[in-house]
């Protein structure tokens, strides 16, 4: 993200020609730190497919007779309505440890959208602004996904929902076939400052 938050700096250097050196010099470092904001996807959890909870189950076998009954019906309905609460893990870098400035940054705003196995699904964003502490340490974003999975990947049938269902949110579930593109906003001392182009959050490393 290098270089990308250059107009505002050279705004805030504009701006700030009545202050001191040291107010300058203290407020530009604070906004360079603000592009060093990491995420990733932590994990999924809460998984419900049409109100059955996966977080016990490993496979179709796991499904009651009752399961089986709501599966027909959704079928003949042509809706798997899905609700899971997917984890962001947030980290601020600027600890003070590496000769950064040691701040806390506020997200404002993460407009994001899902995909799995790289389909475009659903897109929102965070409801309030949400305060990441400059200690080292993540700060969990749970974000509720709710969508009609049919819509997406009919073209899997029944089973192949299900499956696709309990690699996420199931026993052995992860957040690997999930991605975000993201934009998102922080605030800063002249007003939120939106990032000038979106981001990719997987779930195997921090990405800024």
């Amino acid at each position: 993200m290098k270089n990308k938050f250059s107009l505002i700096i050279l705004i805030a250097f504009t701006v700030l020609s009545f202050y001191s050196c040291s107010s300058i010099s203290k407020i530009t470092q604070q906004l360079t730190n603000l592009q060093r904001l990491q995420f990733k996807l932590e994990n999924v959890n809460n998984f419900n497919l049409m109100g059955i909870g996966l977080s016990n189950k490993k496979g179709l076998s796991d499904f009651s007779l009752s399961d089986g009954i709501k599966f027909a019906s959704a079928l003949s309905s042509n809706s798997f309505p899905a609700e899971f609460t997917l984890n962001i893990a947030a980290m601020n870098p600027n600890t003070g440890s590496d000769g950064s400035v040691s701040s806390s940054a506020t997200l404002a705003g993460l407009d994001w959208q899902l995909y799995i196995d790289d389909v475009p699904t659903i897109s929102g964003n965070i409801s309030s602004p949400i305060e990441i502490p400059g200690t080292g340490q993540s700060t969990i974003i749970p974000l509720t996904m709710r969508l009609d999975l049919y819509k997406f990947f009919s073209g899997k049938g029944k089973d192949g929902i299900v499956n696709l269902a309990l690699a996420l949110g199931g026993v052995n579930g992860s957040a690997s076939r999930l991605r975000l593109d993201a934009q998102p906003t922080v605030n800063t001392p002249f007003g939120p400052l939106v990032y000038p182009g979106k981001i990719t959050i997987i779930d195997k490393k921090f990405s800024s």
